[in-house]
């Protein structure tokens, strides 16, 4: 297996965020992409460095997407000895069920529900830990799609632990961009599954993913510097209000209630 880059970036976040610990069973959701492909695969092999004493096991929701045949993906596992299990579901029907306003299902359910599986099925294996392949890429789009769309900085966490569901979530390859994963797999024939969600390429972050690559291609520094930026916290500058402001405007506030009721 050529993993040097993958692993090496792997390695480098699992030690500054602390994701993977002595004695961990980890759940990687593996979605049949090449993320999730990759992210199982490397795992698989980090688990053998001397330092680290942990186990892998790779969960796959069956959706319900038609024409997605995970045969290779099963042989694949078998044949490099990764622990790999098929759990069927209906999600794809309870989707269906509650539609967007184009028709079409909902991105945002569908990962809610996925996510809420995989850790179902991960606590049913006796795993304390869940994986998903985000990559440095996603983590850029998702900050964009938050300023954009929702007027905040913000992206995804890279280790959180869900209090309500006692399980803690990693994104081991956070560090990796889309180029690197896609020649790990070409280069070590990892096999992956197409989608065939009807929403594939058709979302808000398809489009910001295109307006990204226009961004590169004019300025290819801005690739590193904007995953940089997310962690580079020795240098963020935001504005800050004047913290008497709120209490102001809340003694504001009361004092006009009070005249209304005179």
């Amino acid at each position: 297996m050529e993993l040097k880059n993958i692993l090496a970036k792997l390695r480098k976040a699992d030690h500054h965020y602390h994701m993977i610990e002595e004695g961990d069973r980890i759940a990687v959701g593996v979605s049949g992409g090449k993320d999730s492909m990759v992210l199982l695969t490397a795992l698989h092999w980090y688990s053998k460095f001397k330092d680290k004493h942990f186990e892998v096991v790779g969960i796959h929701i069956e959706m319900g997407f038609p024409d997605m045949d995970f045969t290779a993906v099963r042989q694949y596992c078998a044949k490099y000895g990764i622990a790999y299990e098929d759990c069927p579901s209906n999600l794809y029907a309870i989707l269906r069920q509650y539609p967007g306003k184009d028709g079409k299902i909902q991105c945002s359910r569908c990962s809610a529900l996925k996510k809420g599986a995989v850790i179902k099925e991960a606590k049913k294996r006796g795993c304390n830990k869940v994986a998903f392949g985000h990559h440095g890429d996603d983590a850029v789009e998702t900050l964009f799609l938050n300023m954009m769309y929702g007027g905040k900085l913000a992206t995804f966490e890279p280790s959180m632990y869900l209090t309500r569901e006692a399980i803690t979530f990693i994104r081991p390859l956070i560090y990796c961009f889309e180029e690197e994963i896609t020649h790990a797999l070409r280069t070590n024939d990892i096999p992956f599954v197409a989608s065939t969600c009807e929403k594939e390429g058709i979302t808000k972050r398809t489009d910001m993913k295109r307006f990204l690559q226009m961004l590169y291609q004019h300025d290819p520094l801005a690739k590193e510097n904007l995953l940089l930026a997310l962690h580079n916290e020795e240098q963020v500058k935001l504005w800050h209000k004047d913290p008497t402001f709120e209490n102001n405007k809340r003694a504001f506030h009361a004092a006009r209630a009070q005249l209304k009721q005179k």
